[in-house]
């Protein structure tokens, strides 16, 4: 009986549906964790308006207690008073890789010998560009063979170093927010750095805060020390990573509206407006809110180096497309929550997409989906994927392991059926 009880509520089926009606995107799980550790690094009380509380932002939330921040939840605010005073030797990031990376430049603020640990896919997820720029700038540092965990101690000196950006912008984005706040100036050079739009997003972030950085076509930041982080008020926009998934939805099966975006958003999932006006999709820009419709669908090309989360939303899109679409960026896929590309052309070959993977390519031929069991993999958007796969499938869409949507999208199922989508359990 236990094992039917546990297999009943561990997986949700997508049947074929129309699509038509409106919800507002969730909070931005990228800016709320930027936001979480600015407001660490300020001296004042700031006010987080609109704040997510999806798995991996509660990591960033309690890692910034376990350093020092004092947090206090009020309706739809946080409000948060900063200082680096380390509660804890562990800081527990779960399976985000953004706190793992993040994080570690700021808890290396401390003197203290701290430990970044985490759960799940994260343990198996590279930290190896970490530990020579931290060295370079001051602080021990060690991890189990590029892997976590990662063991930090301070404090963070300044100075010069050089980091790898072609496995991720993570980790530039901790140093670009801990450097600042130290008395010696610091210059950062970068190689290889894939995900500049995420660098824009922390740049504009802390600018916000009024913390200025310059930096020459992103491959040698300046970055002066004795800089103090202030806001007051910090407002987290919508996210265009989970609505990317309502507008495939709409596009494949109806229409839908999706409320509370920055159309000038410097979000690297905005760019899901262009995949869908490549394919044929309508897409409209009203005030704060894009409205897509279906329309004939033809085969695109679109590399999603930079926006590589855009994958699983696009190869469901294309499997609908009249002809060959194809996908650039394969190699940013490797160290998701899962490997993202050889997940998405196994489960959904079990569909029934032609789909496959040619190099840094990933190629779709358009077909009929006939439904089936999907794995998530415990990766969320394999498991939202999988849904809006069911919207154009012949037969049902079983997703094993849905409730990983918890750690960026906790609300996803509900809103999926708002727009029309059928769940059963």
């Amino acid at each position: 009986m236990k094992r039917r009880w546990q297999a009943k509520f561990m997986m949700k089926s997508a049947r074929p549906s129309e699509i038509s009606g409106s919800v507002s995107a969730p909070p931005s799980k990228s800016m709320m964790q930027r936001a979480v550790a600015a407001s660490l690094l300020s001296e004042d009380l700031t006010q987080i308006l609109n704040p997510s509380f999806c798995d991996d932002c509660l990591a960033a939330l309690d890692i910034a207690r376990c350093l020092g921040a004092v947090v206090l939840n009020e309706q739809n605010r946080l409000m948060i008073r900063g200082g680096i005073k380390p509660q804890s030797q562990q800081l527990n990031c779960r399976e985000s890789g953004l706190c793992l990376r993040m994080f570690s430049p700021l808890a290396a603020l401390a003197q203290e010998e701290l430990v970044l640990t985490g759960s799940g896919t994260l343990c198996r997820r590279p930290v190896v560009m970490v530990e020579a720029p931290l060295k370079n700038l001051g602080v021990s540092c060690w991890s189990e063979n590029g892997f976590p965990p990662l063991r930090v101690k301070g404090p963070l000196k300044g100075g010069e170093a050089i980091v790898d950006g072609s496995l991720s912008s993570q980790f530039l984005t901790g140093l670009l927010l801990a450097l600042p706040v130290i008395e010696a100036d610091s210059v950062i050079h970068v190689k290889n750095l894939k995900s500049k739009p995420y660098i824009d997003l922390t740049l504009k972030m802390l600018e916000d805060f009024k913390i200025h950085i310059s930096h020459d076509d992103y491959k040698t930041f300046l970055i002066k020390g004795r800089q103090t982080y202030r806001i007051g008020a910090y407002k987290i926009e919508g996210d265009w990573s989970s609505a990317s998934f309502l507008f495939v939805a709409g596009a494949l099966g109806g229409k839908v509206t999706v409320k509370g975006l920055n159309p000038e958003s410097v979000q690297a999932d905005r760019r899901i407006l262009e995949a869908l006006e490549s394919c044929g999709a309508s897409a409209r820009i009203g005030d704060a809110e894009i409205h897509v419709e279906k329309k004939n669908l033809r085969a695109f090309s679109f590399d999603a180096t930079d926006c590589p989360d855009l994958f699983p939303p696009l190869a469901v899109l294309a499997s609908a497309c009249d002809g060959r679409s194809r996908l650039k960026g394969v190699g940013r896929l490797l160290f998701k929550e899962s490997n993202r590309a050889e997940v998405l052309h196994k489960e959904f070959s079990e569909l029934g997409a032609r789909i496959c993977l040619n190099g840094d390519w990933l190629e779709i031929e358009g077909s009929k989906l006939s439904g089936g069991i999907v794995n998530s993999h415990g990766d969320h958007r394999i498991a939202m994927a999988a849904a809006v796969a069911g919207v154009i499938s012949s037969g049902d869409v079983t997703v094993k392991n849905p409730e990983c949507v918890s750690k960026s999208y906790p609300g996803f199922f509900e809103d999926f059926k708002k727009i029309g989508g059928r769940i059963s359990e």
